[in-house]
């Protein structure tokens, strides 16, 4: 679970570390009187989306008075980031958060993120930080520091002290970060969290350390003992998933809307990031991002597969299924033929299937009266589903 970033500074105010006062608004007219009661001398307006580089993609803005602010609002809320003129990225953004922009004598990087491979948290730090802080650090490999973190007690136990003394160069310095990346591994361990960022932490002038741009990742499997960061998860997907995609949620379908015409049906999510650079590769565009979770039943998967159906962008459909471990291949042809009963347009659609009861699921698909492409190759699939869409199209 990806917090955004007003809920990841909210939750590290609990451990005393110092962000910038801020409010979060849903309108301009918030925007502005939030400003009004902030009575800063600048401000940073920032697009809550849970999107990397914001400030590449214009997520965030400088203003000096409430009128600017409000205006900054009006150009983010209800509309995607955008890429210079013509292209746009990421979800729509609801929300923006107006704070103080600090000033900063220095900025640094720190982070908490959990090694697999070692099964351990590890904190990185650097005395830089900024944009491009990851190609900095593939430039510099000397860049950030590495402290591997010891679990006694249920806390995070570290030579802090001995990592501050190597980013800082002065003692008040020093002790202020020993202290910051202490806090910060409390945090780490209290909200079970895969990764925490701080980036960039602001040294100020009067010696002061802010954490100006925060990200936290926690782990979904342990919402249940969270109670808190569950209630986040659901108030984050308000803000952020589109009603389209609250509802696929409900049928046990992962499902994000994109702009191509192609329909995507799989079940994995590293299935569907293939599945989506072969029509890519193709000359494709897909349409969607479609997951089918393994609780899902085939009246849940009738359900997302009839989303595809009533949407008139898609052209084609490519159903691209591995049963393994993941969802068997006969409930997801079964779910086909009942999403293919209720809906009466007729699409394209191409189906690479193999693994657990593929044979069985073709019979299905038979004996339903489905009309479709049968493909054997992933590759071969993506190509026919996108030649499919443009002969519709045509």
């Amino acid at each position: 679970m990806n917090l955004l970033e007003f809920q990841a500074k909210r939750l590290l105010g609990r451990f005393a570390i110092a962000t910038p006062i801020g409010q979060v608004a849903a309108s301009e007219s918030e925007a502005f009187e939030a400003a009004r009661r902030l009575g800063c001398d600048r401000y940073a307006v920032k697009a809550q989306v849970p999107l990397l580089a914001r400030m590449k993609y214009n997520g965030i803005a400088f203003a000096s008075t409430p009128e600017q602010v409000r205006a900054q609002a009006r150009s983010m809320i209800g509309k995607a980031l955008r890429i210079g003129e013509t292209h746009s990225i990421g979800d729509i953004v609801q929300q923006v958060l107006v704070e103080e922009r600090i000033e900063s004598l220095r900025e640094m990087y720190v982070a908490i993120t959990l090694d697999r491979s070692a099964g351990k948290l590890v904190m990185l730090a650097s005395a830089v930080g900024g944009e491009a802080i990851e190609e900095r650090a593939a430039a510099e490999p000397g860049l950030i520091h590495r402290l591997e973190l010891t679990l006694e007690n249920n806390k995070a136990v570290a030579d802090f002290h001995s990592l501050a003394s190597i980013i800082a160069d002065t003692p008040e310095v020093v002790t202020g970060l020993a202290n910051l990346y202490r806090d910060l591994a409390d945090a780490a361990v209290a909200y079970e969290a895969t990764l925490i960022e701080i980036n960039p932490l602001a040294l100020t002038k009067d010696g002061r350390l802010i954490a100006l741009d925060v990200k936290i990742s926690a782990d979904d499997s342990a919402l249940y003992r969270r109670p808190e960061l569950a209630a986040l998860r659901q108030e984050n997907d308000r803000i952020v998933c589109s009603p389209t995609e609250l509802e696929a949620q409900r049928f046990q379908i992962n499902y994000v809307p994109l702009d191509g015409d192609v329909g995507i049906v799989v079940n994995g999510a590293g299935l569907a990031l293939a599945t989506y650079d072969l029509i890519v590769d193709a000359g494709g565009q897909p349409a969607n991002f479609m997951d089918i979770r393994t609780t899902a039943t085939s009246l849940d998967i009738a359900h997302g597969f009839g989303m595809l159906l009533t949407n008139s962008q898609v052209k084609s459909i490519l159903v691209n299924v591995h049963g393994g471990g993941m969802q068997r291949c006969d409930t997801i042809a079964e779910g086909i033929g009942i999403a293919l009963r209720r809906h009466p347009r007729q699409i394209p659609i191409v189906i690479c299937m193999a693994g657990n009861n593929a044979d069985f699921a073709r019979t299905i698909l038979e004996n339903n009266g489905t009309r479709y492409v049968a493909v054997s190759d992933m590759a071969d699939a993506a190509q026919q589903a996108v030649a499919l869409s443009r002969r519709k199209a045509a």
